[in-house]
């Protein structure tokens, strides 16, 4: 399982360094989070791990929408 989660990280890793628009990144930001967090979870065997990699992975969502937020305001890309 661990191996899944890192082959999602290392996809949205590449398609983030390959996509050329900013807009088009972010949902590749998700994905390659919710990566992190599933390895986070599988490589640290403890209960408070899950915690650890929801707190992880609610906070990189909630930057990422900032982030998207702030450019859809601008109107750039």
């Amino acid at each position: 399982m661990g191996a899944i989660c890192l082959i999602i990280a290392l996809y949205g890793a590449i398609r983030i360094v390959l996509e050329r628009e900013t807009l088009l990144k972010l949902p590749f930001v998700n994905v390659m989070n919710f990566g992190i967090a599933g390895l986070i979870v599988f490589i640290l065997p403890h209960p408070l791990t899950l915690v650890a990699a929801a707190a992880y992975f609610v906070g990189s969502t909630l930057e990422a929408n900032a982030i998207a937020s702030a450019i859809a305001r601008r109107g750039g890309k």
